[in-house]
Parts: C-alpha cells; sequence; structure tokens
C-alpha cells in the first residue's frame, strides 16, 4: 500500500508505505532525537531493537488491525529520498466505528506541514478503506506538553474533544481530538 500526499509551494511530495527491513538505519538514525526519545514508550537504541520494531509493524499489517506508514520526502530531482516521519492506525477492528491515529516527525522535518499533510492522507485513505467495516471516528491523542501535536490535530480537522487524565504509560494528562468520516 503506498499513499502520496502532493507537493507543496515550499514542501516536496511525501510517500508513505509501509515499513521495510532496509528502514533500521535510517529509523535508528531518526532514534537519535532526544525528543522523540523523551515521548516514545519503546525508544530505539540498537538494531536489534530496531528490527524488532519492523517486524511488529510488519505484524500489525498482516493481522489488519494496525497500518503503520514510512513517511518519506519524494525528490523529483533524483536525491535519495528521506525519512521524515512515522504514521499508525491502529485498533481497526471491523464492526467497531472508531480507532487511532499516532505519528511522530523526525527531527530535520518538524515545523515544515508533515506531520499534517501525512496523516490528512492517512484518515483520506482510514475512511474509505474501512468505511465497509464500520469505521466512522479516529482518535488523535496526545500529552499537554506537546503543542504541535495539538496545531496538527487542528490542521487536519480533528476537533479537541476533552482532557484525559495522566494514566500509564503517559505520565502526564492529555488531549483527545477526533474527526468524523464525512
Amino acid at each position: 500500500m503506498i499513499l502520496r500526499a502532493a507537493a507543496t509551494a515550499s514542501a516536496p511530495a511525501l510517500l508513505l508505505r509501509p515499513w521495510r527491513d532496509d528502514d533500521a538505519d535510517a529509523l535508528l538514525e531518526v532514534y537519535r532525537d532526544p525528543v522523540l526519545l523523551a515521548r516514545t514508550r519503546h525508544p530505539l537504541t540498537t538494531r536489534a531493537e530496531a528490527r524488532r520494531w519492523l517486524t511488529r509493524h510488519r505484524q500489525g499489517w498482516a493481522a489488519g488491525r494496525w497500518f503503520s506508514f514510512a513517511v518519506h520526502e519524494s525528490h523529483p530531482d533524483g536525491d535519495a529520498d528521506r525519512l521524515v516521519a512515522h504514521i499508525l492506525l491502529k485498533d481497526v477492528v471491523p464492526g467497531r466505528a472508531d480507532a487511532e491515529v499516532g505519528y511522530w516527525t523526525a527531527a530535520h522535518a518538524r515545523g515544515r506541514g508533515v506531520a499534517p499533510r501525512a496523516l490528512e492522507a492517512v484518515t483520506r485513505w482510514a475512511f474509505t478503506r474501512f468505511a465497509a467495516g464500520g469505521l466512522t471516528r479516529l482518535e488523535l491523542l496526545h500529552q499537554l506538553d506537546n503543542p504541535a501535536s495539538c496545531r496538527v490535530a487542528e490542521k487536519t480537522g480533528y476537533g479537541f474533544v476533552e482532557v484525559l487524565p495522566a494514566r500509564p504509560p503517559f505520565p502526564l494528562d492529555g488531549h483527545r481530538h477526533v474527526r468524523w468520516r464525512a
């Protein structure tokens, strides 16, 4: 499954695809970012950890409940594509109306509109692909200390619904944002 987000006046096109074994080095490079490490439940610091992470994400696709995309900038001038983000649709269950989206953005790509464009592509795909199974609502959750995620949610039509109390594994209160299928 390949998804695309068109180029803008200031940013190259995005290519979203399932993770592959040969993504391990790029994944480890992105996880060197202290901001990402502080926000993740499962930090990746070794090649073995990266391989296990990639295996779990491929298994999610195979099970049909967890759809994880590597997001790359696509350069028409022939420059090598570069990993800029990860986006995930999870907890997809036939007959269940809701699922959850999550993402991270590589440090070198933050502030350039990557996350909203990738999230919009996955949102449209999810509502189309899983409509027959009853999917009508997607949730985006984040901690209060992550205002960038609030901005991404707002830019992509995920309205703020409520403050969630802290609960493991999240040490801080959070926000729930929701988008409904049109």
